[in-house]
């Protein structure tokens, strides 16, 4: 009650500023709110490639890129205790022609926008296990004002970007949303699988960065973030049996959700490696030869590499009775599911994995990412 109470003083304020600042000339300008990132800077790359727009980047607190400056760009970081830069930011979202988002954002909910403003969800996943927005189970749990700014927040998007009729399905399920909210243009994040000499640069600065992977495969273990797991040092995955039955072949790179305060202690330096400060997942991906994951959507871009993948879902009747999926988890994924680290290691020794498998998935998760998805969306949205 405390932390609601809180949020509709916060959100009563920053609706005072931006009613305020709607009176002010309206301008050449797109407004990027960033907490994952990666999705924006293709966006904002071909953005200015294309048009003459001004671009405002309000950076949040969960944001971990970096950015690079340019003439034609205004950094801010939003929601940080600066008063004059979140009072700044809520002035270049009230005079914008275009907003993007990356997450869902509260302030969306006290943020009405002019009617010629477009705002344009371009989310943070190409794919989804777990549900979300309106179908997510916590919701009823949730006090009636929370579930009234949901609301809110999903009434803002003129526009969600889709890679996939799948996706499109889903957001439209989670949001409400009407079919012409959709736009299928593909994540713009997944050209990067698409380009070859991108994907080359990340292999050697991956390679002269960690000089072990020369010599040995590399197994990524990602799994999701549980809100119960914040300050665990304890994974579930059990690392002295992983060494000893797979040092000789192979390393094991940790990469941990950006959420996860764990510090844990690595008494094998030689074969555990934590990557989870490393800002580009993407590239990871590409020196990866096996992914460990659960229910993240790493999966649905790694998939465009055709590698295999082994799902650690150890926690599988819990998470779902929590959190809900979508559809079926066994029939979803495109691998071995396995509940302990003994039947892991026996999959990856085994070697046996469904490549075809992986192929079907990754075409019907990335229906529309086909390597040109920012290029087509600055069209699509640019050029009306």
């Amino acid at each position: 009650m405390i932390r609601e109470l809180v949020l509709s003083i916060y959100l009563f304020i920053l609706r005072m500023f931006f009613n305020l600042f709607t009176l002010f000339p309206q301008k050449h300008k797109t407004t990027f709110v960033a907490s994952f990132g990666i999705n924006i800077i293709y966006t904002i790359n071909e953005l200015e490639k294309q048009t003459d727009h001004q671009v405002v980047i309000l950076k949040t607190p969960q944001c971990k890129n970096t950015y690079e400056d340019g003439p034609r760009r205004t950094i801010l970081r939003f929601g940080s205790l600066n008063i004059i830069s979140w009072v700044r930011s809520i002035y270049h979202l009230a005079t914008s022609k275009l907003v993007f988002v990356d997450n869902y954002y509260g302030f969306l909910s006290v943020t009405k926008f002019r009617p010629n403003t477009q705002c344009i969800q371009l989310w943070h996943a190409a794919g989804a296990i777990k549900q979300f927005g309106l179908k997510d189970r916590s919701i009823d749990d949730r006090h009636p004002r929370a579930c009234e700014r949901f609301k809110n927040v999903y009434d803002r998007f003129d526009y969600v970007i889709a890679g996939s009729e799948k996706m499109a399905g889903i957001f439209g399920m989670a949001f409400a949303l009407s079919e012409k909210q959709l736009l299928r243009t593909g994540i713009p994040r997944t050209d990067f699988f698409f380009d070859t000499m991108a994907i080359n640069k990340a292999e050697q600065s991956l390679l002269s960065k960690f000089p072990i992977i020369n010599e040995k495969k590399v197994i990524l273990y990602a799994p999701t973030y549980r809100a119960n797991d914040l300050n665990s040092s304890e994974l579930k995955l059990d690392i002295e049996k992983m060494y000893n039955a797979l040092n000789d072949e192979y390393v094991l790179f940790l990469s941990l959700h950006p959420k996860v305060k764990a510090e844990l202690q690595n008494d094998y330096p030689y074969f555990v490696f934590d990557v989870s400060s490393y800002l580009h997942l993407n590239h990871l991906l590409v020196i990866t030869d096996i992914l460990i994951t659960d229910y993240s959507s790493i999966p649905f871009e790694f998939s465009l590499l055709n590698k295999p993948m082994v799902f650690f879902a150890y926690d599988l009747e819990a998470y779902a009775h929590e959190k809900g999926f979508w559809e079926n988890y066994e029939e979803l994924v495109p691998g071995h599911v396995v509940k302990h680290t003994d039947s892991l290691i026996d999959v990856i020794k085994a070697g046996e994995f469904d490549t075809e498998r992986v192929r079907a998935f990754a075409d019907e998760w990335n229906q529309y990412s086909r390597g040109e998805s920012s290029e087509r969306l600055i069209k699509a949205l640019y050029n009306q």
